[in-house]
C-alpha cells in the first residue's frame, strides 16, 4: 500500500498542471496533500529605510542570536525568487533589482532535511516616488522631546513602511501657521489646544523621517482662520457667510477654554486667498523641511454665501484651491482629505498626489470601506491609491483602554484587500478624529500582527495596489468548512474578492464565519478573532490554463509565499488552502 501511495503521489503531481478533455469535477482523491507549512519563529528585522529608490542598497539588521550557522535570506518578487545568500552576520546588505515601483518580501529560513523553518520576514518597497503606494502614518505631540524619544516613534514607522507622515496641529494659527518675527522663526508656540508646541521637535522629527527617506506632510485646513485673522491681514471680503447679506460668518465653534479659538472658514477659490495663504506656507518651507501640505476640510456644510451675497458650493472650490498651491510650489506634494468623499471627485482630477478619504457614518459597514477605494478608483481613472483615516474602536477611544484585535485585522484585511491604505499609526494607534487622542493602546498580539500586515501590503503591493480590475470567482468548498460568496460580505461567510492583475488571477479570502458584526468601526470592540479555518478543500472554474497557484497571507508566517499543488480537469481546478485566519491570498498563474 505505502508503494501505491507513492506512485499515486507522483503521478498527480505529473498530471497537476496538465487539462484533460473530461470536464469533470476532480473527486476528493485526486487533491494531494499540501506540503507542510514552515515553522515561524519571528524574530525581529528590520531595514533602514521604508522606501528605496531604484539602485539603492538596503540594508538589514536582525537578531541573530538564535539563528543557525546555515541560516539563509531569500528574494522573491511576488512568489519569484530573483536572489539568496548566506547571511554571516546580524547586518548585511542587497542590491534589488532596478526596476521601479516593485514590491518585495526578504525570508530568512533555514533548511534542516526535509524541514524548512522560517525565522523571519520582512518586504522592501523600490519606488522613486511614495505617492505611487502611498502608507501615511501621523506625529501629534510636538512638546519638548529629545532624540531619543523622536527615534523611537520614527523607528517603529519605519518597521510598517510607513512612507508619509501627516503633521497634524503642528502649527500655531491656521492662517498664519508659523509664527515668524522678522526673519527669525519661533522657538515655541501654543497650538490651537494651547499645547507648547517646539520648533527644535518638528525639525528634528522632520530630519529623523528624512533620514528613512519618509516624506513628512504639514496639516491645515484650505480655509481656516482664528479670531485674530483680520488682524493679521486676512481680508474680511475672503470669508464665507451663512446668509446672503454677509451678516453671519460661518465658523466652527470649539469648547473653551481646551480651545483657544474658533475658526471661520473662508472661500478656497478666492485667489486673495489663495495668494495670502500661498505666502504663509512658503515661510513654511523656508524654515522647515517639509515636503508637503496635508490639506483638511470639515465636510459638507451646504450652500453658503460669499460676501456679494453670491452663493457657493465648497465641493466646488477645492480643485482651483488645489490647482493655485500646485502652481505657486509646484515641486510639494499635495493630499486632500474628503470628508466622507465631501468634494473628492474635484480633488482627484487636481494636482494631488493620491487620494484621502475620512470616513464617516453612513459609510457604516465594511462593503463601505471597498465601495470608498472603488469609487476613488473610478474618480481618479485607477492612477491615484487610497488612504483612508478609519478610526476604529471609536467609542471605546472616550477612556483608556485597549483597542481590540480583531476590529484593527478585519478593517485592515478589507482595506489591503481592495488596495488602500489605513492612515493610522504614529506616537499611538488612532482612535478618534482628532489625533492627539491616545486613549487606547495596542495589546502586544496587534503590535506583532501590524508588522506582518505592512509587510503583506508592501511585498505584494503589485497586485494589491498597481492597476487590475476586480471580478467575481466561481469557488465552491468541497468539504464544507467554508460557506463562500463573492463581495460583499455577510455573517458566518467566507467572501472572495476577485482580482485580474495581467496574467493573474488573485482571489482573497476573508473570513466573516463568526464574526459578531459587520461594522468596521466596531465602535464598542465587540468583533471576535476569527475561527482558523485549516485544509480547505476547494475548486475553482478557469477557463484557463492554470500555470501555477501559490498563497501568502499576513496572518502565516510573516506573510511568506508558498506554491500549492493543485489538479485541472477540463475547467475544473482543485486546491487546498492550507489556512484562513482573517485573510489569506491566493493567486493562480496562467
Amino acid at each position: 500500500m505505502k508503494q501505491l501511495a507513492i506512485f499515486l503521489f507522483i503521478f498527480l503531481i505529473v498530471v497537476s498542471c496538465k487539462k484533460t478533455e473530461d470536464d469533470q469535477t476532480p473527486s476528493i482523491t485526486d487533491v494531494p496533500e499540501n506540503a507542510t507549512t514552515p515553522a515561524f519563529r519571528n524574530v525581529t528585522i528590520s531595514t533602514d529605510k521604508a522606501v528605496y529608490n531604484p539602485g539603492d542598497e538596503v540594508i538589514f539588521t536582525i537578531e541573530n542570536s538564535t539563528l543557525p550557522a546555515s541560516v539563509k535570506v531569500r528574494y522573491k518578487f511576488l512568489n519569484e525568487i530573483v536572489a539568496e545568500s548566506a547571511i554571516t552576520s546580524s547586518t548585511w546588505k542587497w542590491q534589488p533589482p532596478s526596476t521601479d515601483f516593485r514590491g518585495y518580501i526578504a525570508e530568512v529560513y533555514n533548511k534542516a532535511d526535509t524541514t524548512e523553518t522560517i525565522y523571519a520576514t520582512i518586504a522592501v518597497d523600490v519606488s522613486s516616488n511614495w505617492t505611487k503606494f502611498p502608507r501615511y502614518g501621523f506625529l501629534s505631540k510636538f512638546g519638548k522631546l529629545n532624540n531619543d524619544q523622536i527615534s523611537l516613534v520614527i523607528e517603529n514607522l519605519n518597521r510598517h513602511h510607513i512612507n508619509g507622515i501627516q503633521f497634524y496641529d503642528w502649527h500655531n494659527k491656521h492662517h498664519r501657521p508659523l509664527p515668524v518675527t522678522g526673519s527669525m522663526p519661533a522657538s515655541s508656540w501654543k497650538d490651537i489646544a494651547n499645547r507648547d508646541t517646539y520648533f527644535s521637535t518638528i525639525e528634528s522629527y522632520i530630519s529623523s523621517a528624512h533620514n528613512h527617506n519618509m516624506k513628512a506632510m504639514f496639516y491645515n485646513l484650505v480655509y481656516g482662520a482664528l479670531e485674530d485673522g483680520e488682524a493679521d491681514g486676512v481680508n474680511k471680503e475672503w470669508y464665507i457667510f451663512n446668509d446672503n447679506a454677509h451678516a453671519d460668518r460661518v465658523c466652527l465653534a470649539l469648547p473653551k477654554p481646551m480651545f483657544a479659538s474658533n475658526i471661520y472658514l473662508l472661500d478656497p477659490s478666492n485667489t486673495g486667498w489663495q495668494q495670502y495663504i500661498n505666502a504663509e506656507n512658503q515661510k513654511v518651507y523656508q524654515y522647515l523641511g517639509f515636503d508637503g501640505y496635508h490639506m483638511d476640510q470639515l465636510g459638507d456644510w451646504g450652500v453658503k454665501y460669499i460676501n456679494n451675497g453670491a452663493s457657493l458650493l465648497l465641493s466646488q472650490t477645492f480643485k482651483p484651491f488645489i490647482e493655485s498651491v500646485k502652481k505657486s510650489q509646484p515641486d510639494k506634494f499635495i493630499a486632500m482629505n474628503a470628508v466622507n468623499q465631501y468634494g473628492q471627485e474635484g480633488i482627484a482630477t487636481a494636482p494631488s498626489d493620491f487620494l484621502y478619504t475620512e470616513v464617516w457614518d453612513p459609510d457604516t459597514y465594511y462593503s463601505d470601506l471597498a465601495s470608498v477605494i472603488k469609487e476613488n478608483n473610478s474618480f481618479s481613472n485607477n492612477q491615484k491609491n487610497t488612504v483612508l483615516a478609519a478610526y476604529i474602536n471609536y467609542a471605546l477611544a472616550e477612556n483608556p483602554g485597549y483597542f481590540n484585535t480583531a476590529s484593527v485585522l478585519m478593517a485592515n484585511s478589507v482595506i489591503f484587500a481592495f488596495g488602500g491604505a489605513h492612515l493610522e499609526l504614529g506616537e499611538h494607534m488612532l482612535g478618534k478624529e482628532y489625533f492627539p487622542n491616545s486613549n487606547l493602546e495596542m495589546k502586544s498580539d496587534l503590535k506583532t500582527a501590524l508588522f506582518s500586515y505592512y509587510d503583506f501590503l508592501v511585498a505584494y503591493q503589485n497586485l494589491l495596489r498597481d492597476g487590475g480590475s476586480f471580478n467575481d470567482v466561481a469557488m465552491s468548498s468541497l468539504d464544507g468548512k467554508m460557506k463562500l460568496n463573492n463581495w460583499p460580505p455577510g455573517k458566518g461567510s467566507v467572501v472572495l474578492v476577485g482580482k485580474e492583475v495581467g496574467t493573474k488571477q488573485v482571489i482573497h479570502f476573508i473570513n466573516f464565519k463568526n464574526s459578531e458584526t459587520m461594522e468596521w468601526r466596531d465602535k464598542t470592540g465587540v468583533q471576535v478573532i476569527p475561527a482558523l479555518i485549516k485544509n480547505a478543500k476547494l475548486v475553482f472554474t478557469s477557463k484557463k490554463t492554470v500555470k501555477n497557484i501559490w498563497t501568502a497571507s499576513p496572518d502565516v508566517i510573516g506573510s511568506a509565499s508558498r506554491i500549492l499543488n493543485f489538479t485541472q480537469i477540463g475547467n475544473k481546478v482543485n486546491f487546498i488552502l492550507p489556512e484562513l485566519k482573517y485573510w489569506s491570498m491566493v493567486v493562480v498563474e496562467y
